[in-house]
């Protein structure tokens, strides 16, 4: 097992974790956002397979989610469903937040489905403890929270 970088050329292997061509405008959004050292996605890989993703974005024009040089913003963790409740979520999360922190951000905010009960437990108990707005769009309601690093 690793934690790594995901680097432009190996996008599309993200296919393993998320289905791409489903999600085809947000999939063309993060490319785009990697491509251009907005977001760095980090994927956690077994056997040289994609088992799991986050990401940091530095600039989402969302106060709430970034602030130059001070709130990053901790974007889209995902594990694929086999391989759910080992760990690796927290490890990603571990290892994003020390990223950051490390980058000199002293901020880490993420917004979560109010639904996704799982994830809501995980981010408290990694010290996602201050409550920052509660909103509903599209996909239901949702929180944004955020953690001093």
């Amino acid at each position: 097992m690793a934690i790594q970088i995901l680097s432009p050329q190996d996008f599309e292997k993200c296919s393993n974790i998320w289905n791409l061509r489903k999600n085809k405008q947000m999939a063309e959004k993060f490319y785009r956002e990697v491509v251009s050292g907005e977001r760095i996605t980090f994927v956690y890989t077994e056997k040289g397979r994609f088992i799991g993703e986050a990401s940091i974005v530095f600039d989402n024009q969302d106060r709430d989610y970034t602030i130059p040089n001070q709130r990053a913003y901790f974007s889209r963790l995902i594990v694929k469903k086999e391989y759910r409740r080992r760990g690796i979520g927290t490890a990603l999360c571990q290892y994003v937040i020390r990223y950051a922190k490390e980058l000199g951000y002293s901020e880490i905010s993420i917004g979560v489905d109010l639904e996704n009960y799982a994830a809501l437990k995980l981010y408290w108990q990694l010290g996602f403890d201050r409550l920052l707005f509660v909103g509903e769009d599209t996909d239901g309601k949702y929180v944004k929270l955020l953690k001093s690093i």
